[in-house]
């Protein structure tokens, strides 16, 4: 029996770790989702969890680094009572947040686990029902294995509580330490926007009240169509929402002809604009080997006064809010293309040398 507890105690543990580093390598990513769950709230239940949505990034970083420590100190044993109440007031909130996104498909990602793994809601849901019953065992059965002894428990959680908030601190500052997403350097976007194989279906049809199932449309007019599924839904794009456009149309195919420097600001009045100084310089530095082009989520109205002021004279078009966030997670950011290949990434606070630009253009 110690054997089993051992055992559930350990792989609750890892499974909070695990769950709160991901989320705390990206901390803008999961700001995004808690501003979604604010937003659905507040429409849902009341208008107060609007005066949430600013401080997204805080959650943010408290959520996630609970879950770490919490999960670090059941690991170690440190304060039995305490952690485990903790952790089932942590799984009890998760859970309804989870229940809430599945039967409403309210929030069709959860973000339990960042991009590294995706869920369904119901996924989601059943995974912090599991977690539940093994918290409340662990509660109810009282027996948890002490690691070290109680002063080095203790201080294995205040420097774990430290290190998390640096982290949490440096991946805001630049970029997140292992970038998930679909953008991710060394991802070529219009490859990525095709399926990785021809799609199959299965065709449910009906004739005579029989229902049978094809994999090529029956020529047979007699029978009726009932449904249609996917068979392969993992050769899907990765990416289905990458659009640039303008007041002169669709200019995404634009973007993947030859080397691109992408200065991103979505939504100008949340951006810091102190670092457009530094970028316009780079700019002016390698225009004539990567042509730069400003993709924002803005209206142009909000944009001229901006480009007035700071002098960027190259062309501009428009994206969407949520994919300019996607891409990277700085405002304002800059990105690298070549032929539709991301070739680098940067943070304001980061931003590359021309010898930086020129080595990975030529390397390419």
């Amino acid at each position: 029996m110690k054997a089993i507890n051992r055992l559930i105690q350990y792989f609750t543990a890892v499974i909070f770790i695990i769950s709160g580093a991901v989320k705390l390598n990206d901390p803008y990513g999961t700001a995004i989702k808690l501003h979604e769950y604010f937003e659905v709230f507040s429409s849902d239940f009341t208008p107060l969890f609007e005066y949430l949505v600013p401080f997204s990034l805080f959650f943010s970083v408290f959520l996630s680094t609970f879950e770490i420590v919490l999960g670090i100190a059941l690991l170690i044993g440190w304060r039995q009572k305490l952690t485990l109440k903790l952790l089932a007031a942590m799984v009890v909130f998760f859970g309804f947040l989870t229940f809430y996104s599945a039967y409403f498909n309210k929030v069709t990602d959860c973000g339990c686990f960042g991009d590294a793994i995706k869920f369904t809601p119901w996924q989601s849901f059943g995974k912090d029902m599991l977690l539940a019953v093994f918290i409340f065992y662990l509660i109810f059965v009282k027996d948890i294995g002490k690691i070290l002894s109680v002063p080095a428990r203790g201080a294995i959680v205040a420097l774990s509580t430290v290190a998390c908030l640096f982290m949490a601190y440096y991946a805001i500052e630049h970029l997140p330490f292992v970038d998930f997403r679909p953008y991710k350097v060394g991802a070529n976007i219009p490859t990525d926007m095709q399926p990785s194989e021809p799609f199959r279906y299965a065709y449910t049809m009906e004739k005579n009240g029989r229902k049978e199932v094809f994999e090529n449309y029956p020529t047979d007019t007699t029978y009726k169509f009932v449904s249609m599924d996917l068979l392969n839904p993992e050769a899907q794009p990765k990416i289905l929402d990458y659009s640039i456009w303008n007041d002169d149309g669709d200019f995404t195919a634009y973007t993947f002809d030859g080397a691109k420097l992408l200065v991103i600001i979505n939504r100008v009045e949340e951006s810091d604009l102190h670092a457009l100084a530094d970028i316009k310089a780079l700019v002016d530095e390698v225009r004539e080997e990567a042509e730069p082009l400003l993709l924002t989520s803005s209206t142009t109205e909000q944009l001229d006064p901006v480009r007035h002021e700071y002098q960027l004279d190259f062309p501009f078009f428009f994206g969407d809010d949520t994919v300019l966030k996607t891409i990277i997670r700085s405002n304002p950011g800059i990105v690298l293309m070549k032929d539709g290949t991301i070739l680098g990434k940067w943070h304001y606070n980061d931003t590359p040398e021309k010898e930086d630009i020129l080595e990975l253009i030529n390397n390419s």
